[in-house]
């Protein structure tokens, strides 16, 4: 260990001088406390650290002790179910530690339980040849998530002595006995955060990862191991909808970053999630999550932390070959506290005051995503499915932040404040929102919901433009100057727009729609369309297809048909080729 001074406090950010022997991102000790920080800059022997935690009452003549490691996390059982903060410190034995509801200063507690001890059953032998990233034993961490646990990064050899029964996260479970030696193995490894975890190839995702939500799996679709944006002004939804995905996406393991977001919000995640049953488990989906809190009250640089804290963790389960979503609410937060260090740091500011750096490390976090062989000899495949909220100020795209992410992310999901307004939630926007993984699951939603699902979807998307281009119109000459097909459009988008893509997240049946319910609803609407036309063409009016108010009611509620209860979408669709049939038959004889 190398003991430097202060010289300058700045706020999160302390120089110290006299440390020449650190290197840049070690972790260091700061003032009397212990503060936690993290080396960013080396000018000689002086060393700019940023401080992970409040720093008033640290001044000039202070000690800085660096320990030689980087900032890393600690991954092993312990992780399902815990909320820790920005740093990977449990947020509950923090408190227990400092006797008080608040943080306090230079109190340090394990990331890991280490008096907790786990049942590990092996699932190698003495002999065995191993490599790293290979699963020598399991534990039942939750009632849903098995860990497996595996030879860490580096050790490879073969197994000397392995262990059955139950261990606390620092017993040795495994000897393996490799070129340079015997390594130790226990149940929990470490690894630096800024780095990604290692895997054997990287795959293009074809899966879309369902989420329940109409607009996003019909319209928009998230690949598995894909990367998603949700930028949007406030109050426009942004947090219901990770919220959302969270709860009913597809993924077997969720990580849930806050990221400078206020409590409250958090508060409102650990209040709903452990009574939310998983339908999938039947479980409570706290089963299956891991919380990172760092709100907005909380210092300002361990921000930038929390969110390589969240993908770390999120990589070490897609190593055991997991799908992983991991949210992160919100980057823009993450991005401020770049700005706020870079401008204490004197660095030569780029667009907004942001660093010229911004881009590059929106993209390594990105990046990190993506569905992948992982390494070991068992073939396992993991994925890891990123989706951060941006915040523009005004809602405003065009800033920096949204820009960078849109250059890395194929999804986007852009909120609309006048949809908000208007009480239409989800409020993303059809006409500006995209997904670049549309064609690619189109040919999986054929192949494993129906064969024409991929034909619905462009012919309801090129009807909701359709519709914008018709509105114009409607604006300057009202709509009785439209004819009756194109008024018959007017309507059918509006039954897309409200029945379909208007969806409660409060009410429990509509809150989430499996792929099946989803194909029944649109082909409903459509087939509707195609009906009226048919009609139309038949010499009947539109008034009196448009007269057809319960029909048109019961489609409207089709949304709160339970998902036991599909049948009664197809007789909707009976009932209403029975009704145009006969609108049809009058027509005829009335212009016979």
């Amino acid at each position: 260990m190398k003991t430097g001074k202060i010289i300058k406090v700045s706020g999160p950010l302390v120089v110290a001088e006299g440390m020449d022997e650190a290197n840049i991102y070690d972790v260091c000790k700061v003032g009397q406390n212990g503060l936690i920080g993290e080396i960013i800059e080396m000018r000689g022997d002086k060393a700019s650290i940023q401080v992970y935690e409040e720093t008033s009452g640290v001044g000039p003549g202070d000690p800085v002790v660096t320990t030689g490691e980087p900032l890393s996390v600690e991954l092993g059982p312990g992780l399902i179910e815990s909320m820790f903060d920005g740093i990977q410190r449990p947020l509950d034995a923090f408190m227990e530690a400092a006797q008080s509801n608040f943080l306090k200063k230079g109190i340090s507690v394990p990331s890991l339980n280490r008096i907790k001890k786990w049942k590990f059953n092996p699932t190698v032998k003495v002999g065995d040849e191993v490599v790293a990233g290979d699963v020598i034993g399991t534990v039942q961490e939750t009632a849903v998530v098995l860990q497996k646990i595996m030879v860490p990064i580096g050790i490879f050899g073969n197994i000397k002595e392995i262990k059955d029964g139950e261990f606390t996260v620092t017993e040795t479970i495994c000897v393996v006995e490799t070129t340079n030696g015997d390594r130790e193995v226990t149940l929990m490894q470490k690894w630096p955060v800024r780095k990604g975890r290692p895997y054997a190839s990287k795959m293009n995702p074809v899966e879309p990862m369902l989420t329940g939500q109409r607009v996003i799996d019909t319209f928009f679709p998230v690949a598995k191991g894909g990367a998603a944006a949700i930028p949007g002004p406030f109050g426009a939804g942004k947090t219901v909808t990770q919220h959302q995905i969270a709860k009913w996406g597809d993924a077997e393991i969720v990580v849930y970053v806050g990221c400078g977001e206020r409590g409250n919000e958090m508060t409102d995640v650990l209040n709903e999630f452990p009574e939310l049953i998983d339908p999938k488990t039947g479980e409570s989906l706290m089963k299956r999550t891991v919380l990172i809190a760092n709100t907005s009250n909380m210092p300002v640089a361990a921000r930038e932390a929390s969110i390589y804290t969240g993908i770390t963790i999120a990589e070490y389960f897609r190593d055991m070959g997991y799908s992983v979503s991991i949210m992160a609410d919100s980057t823009s937060r993450w991005a401020e506290a770049l700005r706020e260090m870079s401008g204490r740091l004197e660095e030569m500011p780029g667009d907004e005051g942001y660093p010229a750096y911004l881009g590059s490390r929106i993209a390594e976090y990105y990046e990190r995503a993506g569905l992948v062989e992982c390494l070991g000899n068992d073939n396992r495949i993991g994925s890891i499915t990123a989706i951060g909220a941006v915040s523009p100020p005004g809602g405003d795209i065009s800033e920096p932040v949204s820009q960078s992410t849109l250059r890395i992310v194929k999804v986007f999901w852009g909120l609309d404040a006048n949809l908000a307004y208007q009480r239409h939630f989800p409020a993303i926007n059809w006409l500006s929102s995209y997904s670049l993984y549309a064609d690619t699951v189109d040919k999986w939603m054929n192949k494993n919901v129906h064969e024409d699902f991929g034909s619905l979807r462009l012919e309801a998307m090129t009807l909701l433009q359709e519709e914008a281009s018709l509105q114009e119109i409607v604006r300057l000459v009202g709509v009785d100057s439209l004819s009756e097909k194109d008024r018959l459009k007017l309507d059918v988008a509006k039954s897309i727009r409200e029945d379909y893509l208007q969806q409660n997240s409060f009410n429990e049946v509509d809150t989430y729609t499996s792929l099946n319910k989803q194909y029944k609803m649109l082909k409903l609407i459509m087939e509707y369309k195609r009906k009226a036309q048919i009609a139309l063409e038949a010499g009947v009016y539109l008034n009196d297809i448009l007269s057809l108010e319960d029909l048109k009611d019961r489609i409207a509620r089709s949304k709160y048909i339970h998902e036991n209860d599909l049948d009664k979408i197809d007789q909707i669709s009976a009932d209403l080729k029975a009704a145009i049939d006969e609108l049809i038959n009058k027509g005829g004889v009335a212009n016979d």
